[in-house]
Formats: C-alpha cells, structure tokens, sequence
C-alpha cells in the first residue's frame, strides 16, 4: 500500500526497539573502508568525540557520500538521521541492518523519539541540521537538533564534510576515487540553556547556537584545509 492509502512511511512509524544496536559496528567498517581507502580523508579534531557518553554530532552537508564518510570518520559507532526515502529496495535493508534512523520530513517527531532513546542509552546520534543537500555554509538549521540537545541534555560537536562536492560539481556528484577530503570535528558545546526549560523558548535558542558553532567551524576548516564549498545549494 501507498502513503495515500494509509500504510505508515519508515519515518513514521519507526521505534526505538526497531534500531538494530549492532548494526553500527559493521556500518562503521565500511565507511572507514570507503572513507580511508576509495576517498582520501583527512580527518582532523577526533579527540573532540567524547570515547563514552550521550552526543550529538551537528555536520554540513553538501554532498552525496556526505553520511558514509562521517560515519567511518567518527572514532565511535553512530545512528545517523536520514531521510526516509533511502529505506527503500536493496539499499533499504543495507540501512536498516546498519542501525540507521529513517526520518519523515514531513513530520519527523518519530525519528526524533527514537533518536531521543539512543541517547539516553548513552550514544552518539548524527543529524544534518541543514536538512538537506544544499551549500554547507550552514546559514539555517532545523529545530530538531535543537530538541534532541534540549531534551537529551547532550553536547553537541560541530563537524565540517568538505571536498564531497566542490565548486562546479553537480548536487548528485560523487568523488572519483582517491579524492581528497576532509572531516573536520570542533570542540563540543552546550546548546541547550537550563535556564530556559525543554519548551519553545529554549529551543529556539538551542537553534541559533548549533548554528552559529557549525558554521564557524565550517568556515575556520575551509582556511584550515584549503578545500571549499560548491558557489551554490544545487
């Protein structure tokens, strides 16, 4: 059946008992295959990811292979938010067996609640606050974040994907191999305000703080590496 017909999409209808833990271990072994040995990676600032405990991980994200590469560029396993429409076909049961968080962007508080429970199990949940492919320069950030930082009580880490689409590439451009790239991971920070609640307000506050430390980041490892952004979102 359809959405139209009413069967729940992925992102709809996922639970924190449908996230498959293990999966993250042989995930992350192939992004560090395709991170380190298909694409040249550089990966600067790994000691900024906390070893144990709750985090969130707040990247840019211009490109395609953006997801795989963070993945096996992160010293420890993750559960990444991802659109929903890679749940589908072959592809789909890679992501599901890798532990991954299908989200419906139309309505996204289910990938949202589940990602709120594998924090509270103490790991690390990646999101692309941009929301979608576009510049990276980070000049806006989805709420959802902001509410899993709120909530969870969880640092976040800025990190910067650069060299995945460069100026002149097209927006489904993928690297040829032994491409040069670069993940570059900031200092944690505190988004959330505890004096401001888990409500709205400290939300909406928790918002402009991830996206002010992502996009410093973004622009202090452009002059670090060299490497920049695609001129525009498409």
């Amino acid at each position: 059946m359809s959405r139209a017909a009413g069967k729940p999409t992925p992102g709809q209808s996922i639970r924190p008992e449908d996230i498959r833990r293990w999966g993250t271990a042989w995930s992350r072994r192939v992004g560090q295959f395709l991170a380190r040995i298909v694409w040249n990676t550089t990966i600067i600032g790994a000691e900024n990811i906390p070893a144990t405990g709750r985090i969130i991980v707040a990247a840019n994200h211009t490109g395609i292979i953006d997801g795989p590469v963070l993945h096996g560029a992160l010293p420890r396993r993750s559960h990444f938010i991802i659109k929903e429409e890679a749940f589908s076909g072959f592809i789909g049961i890679l992501m599901r067996g890798a532990g991954q968080i299908p989200v419906d962007r139309k309505s996204g508080r289910a990938a949202l609640t589940t990602a709120l429970a594998l924090l509270n199990e103490d790991r690390l949940v990646g999101v692309f606050p941009e929301g979608t492919r576009g510049r990276g320069d980070v000049t806006d950030a989805k709420a959802g974040v902001a509410w899993l930082a709120v909530r969870a009580q969880a640092p976040v880490v800025p990190v910067a994907i650069l060299g995945t689409r460069r100026p002149g590439d097209k927006r489904g451009h993928v690297p040829g191999f032994r491409a040069r790239l670069a993940v570059v991971i900031g200092e944690p920070f505190v988004a959330a305000d505890p004096a401001l609640g888990t409500g709205r307000a400290a939300v909406t506050a928790a918002v402009e703080q991830v996206r002010t430390h992502m996009a410093d980041n973004v622009a202090a490892a452009i002059a670090r590496t060299g490497i920049d952004l695609p001129e525009s979102a498409e």
